[in-house]
């Protein structure tokens, strides 16, 4: 196979693995193509940023700040299939049960949610909509627009996912998605970043941010993100001894919940 098809089915493979929104290809959901897909998670993440802002435009339209909120975090959360979120409650459930090593993998394994997964979710989701539910009030007087926040979240948080793979080892190799992202080279992850940066530059001076500050904004989102993620993942693998889909799926989330807690803290 040709370089150049692995490459193109790795962008599908990109969509159809953190996305819902239909790519009608068939394409191998093997380790050659998925190790290099991660180079285009970013895509995948602008993708659903575009759908996201293009939701923020309309909501407010028609409904008032609290419910455009709660309905376009639904369209976010259903744009991945509720993918990531899973991924937080089990990792929830998992790292928050203070057991052993072994019995925090099984527990995140198992698919019946808990307590803490619950309670983890819940105030994930009020967190967020209450943000999103600010920066479209009225309030938010800040120069960057709300669809470039929206993805430059996605854009970010699916390139951290790309890096955390790359650059931890899983938790549980010969399993799950440790087994199929096995060995992926850390250019991949690179490359994410570089594509997470271009997306969020390009937006930002759509939004007819100046060139300086345009760039300055996307460093911010690239530093932001290393900070959250890396915390993050150091935590996680110190507690489970490598990382797992579901704690790539809640990094994700606290990748997001991150970009948005920051305009919010900067702009109030």
């Amino acid at each position: 196979m040709s370089l150049v098809k692995l490459h193109r089915q790795a962008v599908v493979a990109a969509f159809q693995f953190l996305t819902r929104i239909p790519v009608p290809v068939e394409v191998p959901f093997e380790r050659p193509v998925l190790t290099r897909s991660i180079a285009y998670f970013p895509l995948a993440g602008a993708a659903i940023g575009l759908c996201l802002a293009a939701a923020s435009w309309a909501l407010p339209h028609v409904l008032p700040p609290w419910p455009s909120a709660i309905v376009l975090l639904a369209v976010w959360i259903g744009l991945s299939g509720g993918l990531h979120l899973d991924g937080w409650m089990d990792t929830a459930d998992g790292v928050l049960s203070h057991r052993s090593r072994e019995r925090m993998l099984e527990i995140m394994k198992d698919s019946r949610v808990g307590a803490m997964g619950v309670i983890a979710a819940v105030l994930l989701l009020l967190l967020k909509s209450s943000l999103i539910a600010w920066l479209m009030g009225g309030e938010y007087s800040g120069h960057v627009a709300i669809p470039t926040i929206l993805v430059m979240s996605a854009v970010w948080s699916r390139a951290w996912m790309g890096v955390a793979i790359a650059g931890w080892k899983p938790a549980r190799p010969n399993e799950g998605i440790g087994r199929l992202f096995h060995s992926v080279k850390l250019v991949y992850a690179l490359i994410a970043v570089v594509l997470a940066f271009v997306i969020s530059f390009t937006s930002l001076m759509i939004n007819n941010i100046n060139l300086i500050e345009a760039m300055l904004i996307a460093g911010a989102g690239c530093i932001l993100t290393l900070l959250t993620g890396g915390v993050m993942s150091v935590w996680l693998n110190r507690k489970l001894g490598g990382l797992t889909g579901d704690t790539y799926g809640a990094m994700n989330e606290a990748v997001e919940l991150a970009m948005l807690a920051a305009v919010v803290i900067w702009a109030y």
